[in-house]
């Protein structure tokens, strides 16, 4: 991590845990937001924004799908950041599917927060979403970055599709706050723990709130809420579609596969196949880059399998 500006040591997935041992994920440090009429210092302009994304990562994943799915792809610009988690973290190469750093020439994510702020301490994640105009980060919290593409760019962005409509936003707000600690974060938290009691309350968490979701979906409905696709499905997308690949056996979340319960596999696949969603799913930036934690595997060998088509997708 970044300790006043400068790079501490070489990367490591846990940075703090709880009494029980348990992983504790940073809260984000940047949460401005962007308006349309700039009220906030930071107005909708096409061509002002920049997002800088890891395929690998489901936090920002959600960002590339949110930008897809409200047409905003010729209005925030995108760098993809290389797959492997190295001992200075993220890295821009000429890995396939990475894309460079055409904004501020950087060679590591970590330089575009000391660009930010110099004297920045905390870790240097993904996603990130820049100002080329006043040189500094907006937001570097994926669920607010969804919601600043939903809402924030006016008339630049679609109004067809609404992820977060104002009649469902209790409920997706009542459905996020069991998702994420349970499933988004609780694949984190079983693979990161750090004592047996910290990983068997997390993997009772995951396939609990799997079973959950099973049952939730089993009546046939597409969307999570409203029968309308939303922000929640999202959240919960992008960590189905990293199940099998990477958190089923590296993050010992292995009770059941996720092609073990049929209508989440329904439901991955048919958001799958929604126009521009396939293209924000890269699997062998997932692989390589799930498996190159040396904390989680420490001779770095990446699995062969599965690929998407052999995950029925």
């Amino acid at each position: 991590m970044l300790v006043n500006g400068q790079w501490s040591a070489d990367w490591h997935p846990v940075q703090a845990v709880d009494k029980k041992g348990g992983f504790v994920r940073q809260t984000s440090g940047f949460r401005h937001q962007i308006t349309p009429g700039g009220e906030t210092g930071f107005a909708a302009e096409a061509g002002r924004y920049h997002l800088y994304v890891a395929y690998i990562c489901p936090w920002a994943s959600r960002t590339l799908m949110a930008r897809k799915l409200k047409g905003l792809e010729q209005v925030i610009t995108v760098s993809v950041v290389e797959p492997w988690l190295l001992d200075q973290g993220w890295h821009f190469g000429d890995y396939p599917g990475a894309v460079a750093d055409n904004v501020n020439h950087c060679q590591w994510i970590h330089q575009i927060y000391t660009m930010a702020d110099p004297h920045y301490t905390g870790r240097a994640t993904v996603p990130v979403l820049w100002d080329k105009k006043t040189g500094t980060i907006v937001n570097n919290e994926s669920a607010d970055i969804v919601r600043i593409m939903n809402q924030g760019f006016g008339s630049l962005a679609r109004h067809d599709i609404d992820l977060y409509p104002a009649p469902l936003q209790t409920e997706i707000d009542a459905l996020n706050e069991q998702i994420y600690p349970k499933l988004n974060n609780g694949v984190y938290r079983a693979g990161f723990a750090t004592t047996q009691l910290s990983y068997q309350e997390a993997f009772s968490d995951v396939f609990a709130m799997l079973s959950s979701l099973e049952q939730r979906m089993s009546d046939g409905r597409e969307y999570l809420v409203g029968g309308r696709l939303t922000e929640a499905d999202i959240r919960l997308f992008v960590t189905l579609i990293r199940f099998d690949a990477a958190y089923y056996g590296l993050f010992k979340c292995n009770l059941q596969h996720l092609s073990d319960y049929p209508a989440l596999s329904r439901y991955t696949r048919r958001i799958l196949d929604i126009p521009g969603i396939r293209e924000t799913v890269n699997i062998d930036h997932i692989k390589q880059g799930y498996y190159s934690i040396k904390a989680l595997n420490p001779n770095g060998i990446v699995p062969e399998g599965p690929s998407l088509a052999d995950l029925g997708l």
